[in-house]
């Protein structure tokens, strides 16, 4: 019952909050078009604002790159500082819009402010960038173990048969995943417990949120496979739909643009659903440890 009350409330928390989503939308579409730009002169440069599209109609073939010359290298050059941009400020994006979202989730939001939602995006930007960065220090480190070594280990192995190190990455990483699933639980936990408290302690809110994880795993846990089940399936959709659009025509560039930004947007709703359900899960829990008390 927990469960389905989190789930319902997360999505109609996440649905009222579409004007926080947009202002995520937007963010990460300026963040991305200042990286696309430059790409985009590039190609133009190499194939000439005609041939783009014309050469590009029938997929991706390498081929088509191999004749760029010189502006194949302004193209790996744009690209990789523009990856590695992406990723950093991405990251502090990412941060900062997290803390407006998870203020706005609370039950006692009441109505979406622009200004409530970026004013809560400053106040827990400190403590989201270092619960952000020690998980995904953890996320990291856990994929080395249980994951990297594992698999390096049954590549290089002599006594290991053909085909050792793919299967290996397969149970390995069937193992990770649900693992994955409890820290990420955790660190919802923990932020949606930073924006109830007024003092930023994001080592408290990572400790409450492993301590809360454990302590209601059999309701919270089955909540976010749930919720990342949604996710993996929309992702894999997205998959299905996207790369069948081959524009040959400005209407169908415009087209597959929106129909992306559309995808994109969902996408930030789904994982807006999941911290409102785990926000909803908490409030839950905690009403029902005053309840037990007052008894």
């Amino acid at each position: 019952m927990k469960i389905l009350n989190s789930l319902k409330t997360g999505m109609l928390r996440s649905m009222k909050l579409w004007k926080g989503i947009l202002i995520t939308w937007f963010c990460s579409f300026l963040l991305v078009s200042i990286v696309a730009i430059p790409m985009k002169s590039a190609l133009n440069a190499g194939f000439g604002n005609s041939m783009i599209t014309e050469k590009l109609s029938k997929g991706i073939n390498i081929e088509v790159f191999a004749d760029l010359g010189d502006s194949l290298k302004n193209l790996i050059s744009y690209f990789s500082g523009g990856l590695f941009m992406i990723l950093l400020v991405g990251f502090l994006l990412n941060c900062f819009l997290s803390g407006g979202l998870f203020s706005s989730l609370k039950g006692i939001s009441g109505t979406f402010s622009s200004s409530k939602f970026f004013i809560a995006s400053v106040k827990n930007f400190r403590s989201f960038f270092f619960i952000s960065l020690l998980i995904s220090l953890i996320i990291l480190s856990l994929a080395i173990i249980i994951v990297v070594f594992p698999v390096i280990i049954a590549s290089h192995s002599e006594s290991s048969p053909d085909g050792s190190g793919f299967r290996t990455a397969i149970l390995v990483t069937s193992f990770f995943v649900p693992v994955l699933a409890l820290v990420l639980l955790a660190a919802d936990y923990g932020r949606a417990w930073q924006v109830a408290h007024d003092k930023n302690n994001c080592f408290k809110a990572i400790g409450f949120g492993f301590v809360q994880t454990f302590r209601t795993f059999f309701s919270s846990y089955p909540l976010m496979i749930i919720l990342l089940l949604a996710q993996v399936m929309f992702g894999w959709l997205v998959l299905e739909i996207l790369p069948g659009f081959r524009p040959v025509n400005e209407a169908g560039i415009i087209f597959l643009f929106l129909l992306s930004q559309m995808l994109f947007f969902i996408k930030i709703l789904l994982k807006t659903w999941r911290y409102g359900s785990v926000t909803k899960m908490m409030e839950l829990d905690i009403a029902e440890k005053i309840n037990n008390t007052q008894a």
